[in-house]
């Protein structure tokens, strides 16, 4: 067993292969097998999680999700705690291995009835899991505001019941903590997954998904960060140049925000073109960067961040950009007039004929919906769906940004992101996503993986900032360029650093 953490990848299953991977594994075993090696998985958990909780509530549903709660109570009554178990199921219609875990608990003297205890001290959620697709109704929505009412921990069986494992759209349980068993499933991750869930751990209680029937994944979760090394014999030429054009009137600063990002990503040289000819100059905060009229940029060698607080003025400059750029990050308004222009959507899409011409777009979910001509709502009710329709529609890397950021490229499982949180939720940290983004095209690295890789190092580094120290945009760019240990020892010393002499 083991706690879910962003510090490297792992294969996600969708309900169709989890249900192969199941039936796969229970083939091998002896009958009960498998729902008391999950029994026992969940009750040693909930030990672990809450040792001195006496008494446990344990919610458990018809199916063989309740059946894995049924044999937690009998582990955690014989082990000296008040395991008080509410059953919706029928005697008459219920699965054979969760008639069984009944009989069991039965026989271990575990309390069993309809009526959920009014106080406990830990909660058992195992009412759905994979099949989430019922609807919560009558004395199990009951049980799920009650469960939610509670200032008990909540711990979910393989889902919070009412979550969607493909999609990660419903949100009915709201559990502090979810064991996901024999596989993880993509919307934990994604959409309304991190907010249901809680923390995420796993069992795969022994299943082996490459035995079963070449079972495949459905996505993958999070990234191995690549090895970044810089030869001491180069110089600023070796790490490419970024070009970052936006910033029309009133607008300047999410252009400025990206070319710092793209700057401290490692980028050789940053030269940013704003839109707003009267905001040409130096930036003295940041006089590395090289502001230039964007029309006397050669596009062809450099790597290209286009979009950013754009407005109208973006549309007159994107032919070029789509027909020039080397590499190219499509952020923002960039994505807005691309939507509502066939001729710039038929230019984006030619880029993928085109030898080395990179390209990555990173709406948000209501830019990829303009994209997809659809609404927010149906983007956000199959995230992984939209990320390759949008990847597929334009021949290009897709990230669809929000809680369980998705990279999609056609031809190619998809990477949901899990580092990040709710901090990020402020103005100007989707520039800096863009920038950063770039200053990886610009070293070389391949359009999906600079996409996938930005994205992780954007979420861990707010995932590392000190609690007490607010988080924006610019000091977000200027921390942008670690990784793994080095943002986390970085942590450790930021407030030492911010503080004035």
């Amino acid at each position: 067993m083991q706690r879910i953490t962003p510090d490297r990848r792992r294969p996600l299953f969708d309900v169709a292969a989890t249900r192969q991977i199941e039936q796969a594994t229970a083939s091998i075993l002896p009958p009960h097998a498998l729902m008391q090696k999950a029994g026992l998985a969940v009750a040693r958990l909930a030990l672990a999680l809450m040792p001195h909780a006496q008494r446990v509530w344990i919610a458990c549903g018809p199916g063989n999700n309740g059946g894995d709660g049924l044999e937690a109570a009998t582990h955690l009554q014989r082990w000296g705690k008040q395991a008080i178990v509410t059953w919706m199921g029928n005697e008459a219609q219920a699965p054979a291995d969760a008639l069984a875990a009944l009989r069991r608990a039965r026989q271990a003297g575990v309390t069993v009835g309809e009526t959920a205890p009014p106080q406990f001290d830990l909660a058992i959620d195992a009412l759905l899991g994979l099949g989430s697709s019922r609807a919560i109704q009558g004395r199990m929505a009951q049980w799920v505001v009650h469960m939610n009412a509670g200032s008990a921990p909540v711990l979910a069986v393989d889902l919070p019941s009412g979550l969607n494992a493909d999609t990660g759209t419903g949100i009915e349980v709201r559990a502090t903590h979810t064991l996901s068993l024999l596989t993880l499933k993509p919307g934990l991750f994604t959409a309304h997954g991190r907010d249901a869930s809680g923390e995420i751990w796993f069992d795969d209680l022994g299943a082996d998904w490459s035995d079963a029937n070449d079972c495949k994944p459905t996505a993958w979760l999070g990234v191995d960060p690549l090895p970044r090394v810089r030869l001491h014999a180069s110089h600023k030429g070796s790490y490419g140049d970024v070009a970052v054009i936006g910033g029309a009137p009133g607008m300047t600063g999410a252009a400025l925000l990206a070319a710092a990002a793209a700057l401290h990503s490692g980028a050789g040289r940053v030269l940013v073109g704003l839109l707003d000819a009267a905001s040409l100059g130096v930036d003295a905060a940041q006089p590395e960067l090289m502001l230039r009229p964007w029309d006397s940029l050669d596009l062809a060698a450099m790597s290209v961040a286009c979009g950013c607080g754009g407005g109208e003025a973006v549309r007159a400059v994107l032919p070029k950009v789509l027909s020039t750029a080397r590499a190219l990050v499509l952020d923002a308004d960039a994505l807005n007039a691309i939507a509502g222009d066939p001729q710039l959507q038929a230019q984006l899409t030619a880029r993928a004929g085109r030898s080395g011409r990179a390209t990555v777009i990173t709406p948000h979910p209501l830019e990829a919906a303009r994209l997809l001509a659809c609404s927010s709502a149906e983007v956000q009710a199959d995230r992984l769906a939209a990320a390759a329709e949008l990847a597929d529609r334009y021949r290009c890397v897709a990230l669809l940004k929000g809680s369980g950021s998705i990279t999609a490229q056609p031809g190619r499982l998809a990477v949901i992101n899990f580092s990040g949180n709710a901090r990020l939720a402020t103005a100007g940290t989707g520039d800096v996503l863009a920038g950063m983004i770039a200053a990886r095209l610009a070293q070389g690295e391949p359009a999906f993986d600079a996409a996938s890789q930005a994205t992780h190092i954007h979420g861990r580094t707010a995932d590392c900032w000190p609690a007490d120290q607010p988080l924006t945009a610019m000091r977000l760019a200027t921390r942008s360029g670690g990784t793994g240990a080095e943002l986390t020892e970085a942590a450790k010393h930021f407030e030492a650093k911010e503080t004035p002499q």
